[in-house]
């Protein structure tokens, strides 16, 4: 036992002077951002804690917007500030094209086969994916995410939107228009948000819905929710390699295949259409597989359907607790859509209420709290720090929307800010405005963005327009627990249950319930 431990020694002694000494030799001759000093062989990992967009705020107030840590051998550099972070996405946005190697996309996602989520280096595989994507027909082009397709799948959205209206106005209590929010019955807003832009989705893609039970929708919402917790867990083994294959935390064993046949709808059916295809120049790197398909297709839900219903849970929640807000929201829809209609998207431009809700929702409640990580290609220059080759970088979305210095009352709940004559009326979420950042910004900015934006518009307003809101038992809108669950999307960690009671005209239901 006595030479085996003092072999066990010898080997924690070499790594630990390796890194102290030979790690020190930077690819660039600046100095380093400044930042906190680490744990001997894991660096900062320990000090993330339960919410590391929370920490990685704490860490910037002391250090600076911008700050270097160390993930075991792995440089991090984190931007908390708009100016910052408008330096990496935009003025050195090419050098941080790429995605670091990550545990959670090798065994959950294909072994980095992600398209929407980008865990992956630029390979002529899925360049051929995307190519081939480009070239298809307008029946394959359109569903997913491209602009010009979204117009031609209004009526999809339309459908799923006025199936879970006629859903909540008929939950057990409900008559359909009209009820008391005593005969109401408490709903979970996330599950009825998710089911509605999953089977709006699962439509475009698949050509048919993919929930008719709520249990089915709710076991696909907890395996969507894990998967997200597990791709935003910092795994000690993607920053220590040499303990990698020990699995300390688990990510390996959580990993699943996903399997299933070759049928579908258009899309799908047009995608397996090309794994029979040659690649060009008969390059067998270049072939599409059954498995791109099915990483894409994993892609398109788990970042199209969680994201979307989450930042619904989180508008009402907020509108709940500020009913003066909410009426006013409540006022606007009345006076440009009326009472005897549900919304259409026809509508959204013209409610400039709603829209300002949906991006101070986006500021308080990003759906990704820190970027996704690139990787640095080669070392460079950020305000007067070296940032060296390999360095990972991440954005805190989260702590840039909630700076003091850009944001007055960064913790309130304010979509006033957005309005007309307000400071931020200008600032845009589509990756232009760097201090509102939700869906990233750069060449590695969020793919669904227009059909994630506009799914979360819709879906808000008509839960806004169609329907008051009311808490279950009593509680007050002032305590309603608005706690955060950290992943790579967040999540609310109390799910918001309330009761819908119907608000318009009967005859604004007797469509949609036929």
């Amino acid at each position: 036992m006595a030479p085996f431990l003092l072999l066990l020694f010898t080997i924690l002694l070499s790594f630990s002077l390796y890194y102290l000494f030979f790690s020190k030799k930077r690819s660039c001759a600046l100095r380093l951002p400044p930042g906190p000093k680490g744990w001997p062989i894991l660096g900062n990992l320990p000090q993330l804690g339960p919410k590391p967009h929370h920490t990685l705020r704490t860490l910037a107030e002391a250090h600076g917007p911008l700050f270097h840590l160390r993930f075991g051998s792995v440089d991090i550099v984190v931007a908390s500030s708009a100016a910052v972070a408008a330096q990496f996405l935009k003025a050195h946005d090419a050098n941080f094209s790429n995605r670091p190697p990550n545990s959670g996309a090798e065994h959950i996602a294909y072994s980095y086969r992600v398209l929407t989520l980008k865990f992956y280096e630029h390979r002529p595989g899925l360049c051929a994916l995307r190519r081939a994507v480009a070239r298809a027909p307008q029946a394959l082009r359109a569903p997913p995410l491209l602009r010009e397709g979204l117009d031609d799948l209004r009526p999809i959205r339309a459908h799923e939107v006025g199936l879970m209206v006629r859903s909540l106005a008929r939950w057990p209590g409900g008559s359909g228009g009209g009820s008391s929010a005593a005969a109401a019955a408490a709903v979970n807003v996330g599950e009825a948000a998710n089911i509605c832009a999953t089977n709006a989705l699962a439509r475009a893609l698949l050509g048919r819905p993919v929930f008719e039970e709520r249990e089915e929708a709710r076991e696909f919402k907890e395996m969507v929710v894990e998967l997200m917790r597990l791709a935003g867990v910092f795994n000690v083994g993607d920053f220590v390699p040499w303990i990698a294959w020990l699995d300390p935390q688990g990510q390996a064993h959580c990993g699943a295949a996903a399997g299933g046949g070759r049928g579908g709808g258009d899309f799908l059916g047009a995608l397996l259409s090309l794994t029979d295809q040659e690649p060009a120049g008969g390059q067998e790197e270049g072939r599409i597989t059954d498995t791109d398909v099915k990483a894409l297709l994993l892609n398109l839900f788990t970042a199209g359907t969680d994201t979307s219903s989450s930042t619904v849970e989180w508008a009402l929640a907020e509108l709940i607790r500020h009913p003066e807000i909410l009426k006013q929201a409540q006022l606007e829809l009345d006076s440009v859509v009326g009472r005897t209609r549900i919304v259409s998207e026809s509508d959204l431009p013209n409610l400039p209420t709603l829209q300002a809700i949906i991006k101070e929702t986006f500021r308080l409640h990003p759906s990704t709290p820190l970027s996704l990580p690139r990787i640095a290609a080669e070392a460079c220059e950020i305000d007067g720090y070296c940032i060296p080759k390999r360095a990972t970088l991440l954005v805190n979305v989260w702590a840039i929307a909630r700076d003091p210095a850009i944001w007055p009352d960064p913790l309130k709940f304010r979509p006033a800010r957005f309005l007309p004559g307000g400071r931020h009326e200008n600032v845009d979420v589509k990756g232009s405005d760097f201090e509102l950042i939700p869906f990233g910004a750069g060449r590695r900015i969020c793919a669904g963005l227009s059909l994630g934006l506009r799914m979360v518009q819709l879906m808000t307003a008509t839960l806004v327009h169609a329907f008051d809101w009311t808490l279950p038992d009593g509680q007050p809108p002032e305590k309603l627990d608005m706690e955060e669950a950290y992943g790579l999307t967040l999540q609310r960690a109390v799910p918001l249950v309330a009761r819908p009671v119907p608000r318009l005209l009967p005859e604004a239901y007797v469509s949609i319930m036929q």
